[in-house]
């Protein structure tokens, strides 16, 4: 519901007199029984007859008066709405939430707790002014004793909201909510369920004051409009989340579980999943003779169709790799003609690698792929891949394999070109950004590839080091890092 077409529930209080009334001018969405706004129109003088005004001053004055109130509210409304409607994730919009509202209502401090009816989730609460510790404190209050837990049950009576002015003044207060109260300074409270038409109850909000106080009859109405048009919006986003979270399981759940473990090679991985979904993936697969197959790469689109291609393009590279791993151009020429006979208006990026610990030594076939690093003590440098199409893009894939022979202590980074993509840089710089960021690697990192490839992480894309961000990256990052021992 817009907030103009919210004040279309009023109608005029009373009909004045048709000749004598004034007749303020229209606006659009604005209908003349809103509750009477805080302005006040001061005492008329009387004229100098000493005779009081006629009859047509005052009312007009009055109008006038409620109508600038009246606008003034709009204002306020759409402003709110508007900074409500640029928040993009949950935790963003349920701090504005709160911030908004407690502007409205008068308190200092507040929470919003989501906890959607259907319980498929996401739980989890948002607090204003109050830390982690002081969430926590009021956590352990008895929930029927807290005007939101009564929201969050459905108890009758909670739809309008619940107003407490003076906590310490209510003789069946439970002991355990005075004291929280007390220790966090708050002495009255004022909680609104927040429930949109299109879903069920999705959680409640609740404004704490720190004297006892209530909101009045005109804030209620106020923040009552915009907490039905933010649970629209919560409402929106938490369905966004559920996609997103359903999108990111899938697509792990394609991924291994857990590297293996093979002698003379350690192994780490990490995987960022778009929200939207991708298609990038990565591989390790023992293999006959104490060999480890490597692969990492990408499907071309987004979605759930990219994740199941990414998914069945993994499978079909693992059977080729046990068949004929020795040979990765082989291994690619087969998926290649797969990926053209079942699936021919997708292409796709690999990298197959034939690795033998014992030697140090990987032969390595690529497709589009971006070329791997080798990072090592005296040398950090990217490895000369042949040129080659993308799988899917011609007649008949071929291209010449290359070896790469590391040093004790060397690891060899294999990445897709998400990683490169995310920093918004163009190519070549992107390039020389991984390259220093992996020759910066501390040297006490290198003997393990875990904190290596947290640090070329962190080093490319530092604003998505918080991964519980609810930033939409836009596309997949894989990276698959082997150290020699």
């Amino acid at each position: 519901m817009g907030v103009c077409d919210a004040f279309a529930q009023y109608a005029p209080a009373g009909k004045p007199d048709a000749m004598n009334a004034p007749h303020p001018p229209k606006v659009a969405g604005i209908d003349s029984t809103v509750p009477a706004p805080a302005h006040t129109v001061g005492p008329v003088a009387a004229d100098s007859s000493g005779a009081p005004p006629g009859p047509q001053h005052a009312p007009s004055a009055v109008l006038q008066d409620r109508l600038a109130g009246w606008v003034s509210d709009l204002t306020t409304l759409h402003e709110l709405t508007e900074r409500l409607n640029r928040t993009s994730t949950l935790d963003e919009a349920m701090r504005e939430l709160l911030r908004a509202g407690a502007a409205l209502v008068g308190a200092r401090r507040g929470l919003v707790v989501l906890e959607p009816a259907d319980g498929l989730g996401p739980d989890t609460t948002v607090g204003l002014g109050l830390a982690r510790s002081d969430l926590g404190h009021i956590e352990t209050v008895p929930r029927s004793s807290l005007s939101y837990g009564r929201i969050l049950d459905g108890l009758p009576g909670a739809e309008d909201g619940i107003a407490e002015p003076d906590l310490f003044a209510e003789k069946g207060l439970d002991p355990r909510h005075r004291e929280v109260a007390a220790r966090l300074g708050y002495a009255a409270s004022y909680a609104l369920p927040l429930a949109a038409e299109s879903a069920q109850r999705l959680g409640a909000a609740v404004w704490l004051y720190d004297e006892p106080a209530e909101p009045g009859e005109r804030q209620r109405h106020l923040v009552g409009l915009y907490a039905r048009y933010a649970a629209e919006h919560l409402a929106r986003l938490v369905e966004l989340h559920r996609t997103r979270t359903a999108m990111a399981t899938m697509s792990e759940e394609l991924l291994p579980s857990r590297l293996p473990r093979v002698p003379g090679v350690q192994l780490a991985a990490r995987h960022r999943t778009s929200p939207r979904g991708g298609g990038d993936w990565y591989d390790a697969l023992p293999l006959p003779d104490a060999a480890l197959g490597l692969a990492v790469g990408s499907v071309t689109g987004s979605g759930p169709s990219a994740v199941a291609a990414m998914g069945r393009l993994r499978a079909s590279l693992r059977a080729y790799a046990v068949m004929e791993g020795e040979d990765p151009v082989a291994v690619l020429s087969d998926l290649e003609l797969l990926l053209r006979l079942t699936e021919p208006a997708r292409s796709a990026t690999s990298l197959f690698g034939y690795c033998e610990p014992a030697l140090r030594k990987i032969t390595l076939a690529g497709a589009g792929h971006s070329p791997p690093l080798l990072i090592g003590e005296r040398r950090t440098e990217f490895v000369e891949t042949s040129v080659s199409a993308p799988l899917g893009m011609l007649a008949c894939w071929e291209a010449p394999s290359v070896e790469i022979h590391a040093e004790p202590g060397e690891t060899v980074l294999l990445y897709t070109d998400g990683l490169l993509h995310r920093t918004g840089d163009p190519t070549d710089r992107a390039f020389a950004r991984l390259h220093a960021a992996a020759a910066g690697v501390p040297r006490p990192l290198r003997r393990d590839p875990d904190p290596v490839v947290d640090h070329i992480l962190r080093t490319m894309l530092p604003e998505e080091a918080d991964e519980t961000d609810g930033t939409d990256p836009g596309e997949d990052v894989v990276l698959l890092a082997a150290r020699f021992e």
